[in-house]
């Protein structure tokens, strides 16, 4: 059995229609739909959720604190999974590649996902790049990547393409001199 760590974080993927205010919040988390509605076999799923925030609102301390349940949840899984908010999911993402960066990380995948369309959208991205989250964290190497929209980003050096609409890879090579 793989053992899969998914932490939640809020964001675009977890969003949903509050009727009375007119828009979509983070309240309530739709994940465990997503999971339910997978066949996911010789995968054991533990489900943390960390926060529940629209990206945008996220501070260092939250960035940091998602960097540290991943170290955290490491320790008992083979392989991570977090879903975020895709705004700062960069951030997050170069954080938690600083910290798997140092002598004592873990030799594990960390795989970030969101989505630019909610879950409760008819044309939402969101049950594509979940599930292609839960199969990289199975096959990926050690490090912290981005998958969305069919590809795998390595970090350091992702950023969003908000032109595009999903995550690109940029050069984190200093120009010689």
């Amino acid at each position: 059995m793989f053992r899969l760590l998914l932490i939640s974080t809020g964001g675009t993927i977890e969003k949903t229609y509050d009727e009375l205010a007119g828009v979509m919040t983070n309240h309530v988390s739709v994940l465990d739909v997503m999971i339910g509605s997978l066949d996911l076999r010789g995968v054991t799923i533990t489900r943390q959720a960390l926060m529940n925030k629209d990206s945008l609102d996220m501070t260092s301390q939250d960035h940091q604190d998602i960097a540290e349940a991943a170290f955290q949840g490491a320790q008992d899984s083979d392989g991570i999974v977090i879903v975020h908010g895709t705004d700062r999911l960069a951030v997050t993402g170069e954080t938690i590649w600083k910290r798997w960066s140092q002598p004592n990380a873990p030799h594990k995948p960390v795989v970030l996902t969101g989505a630019m369309r909610p879950y409760e959208m008819r044309r939402t991205d969101a049950v594509q790049n979940l599930t292609e989250s839960l199969i990289a964290a199975q096959i990926l190497p050690p490090g912290v990547f981005v998958v969305m929209h069919n590809k795998v980003l390595a970090f350091p050096g992702v950023t969003k393409d908000l032109n595009n609409g999903t995550f690109v890879k940029i050069s984190t090579q200093q120009p010689a001199a």
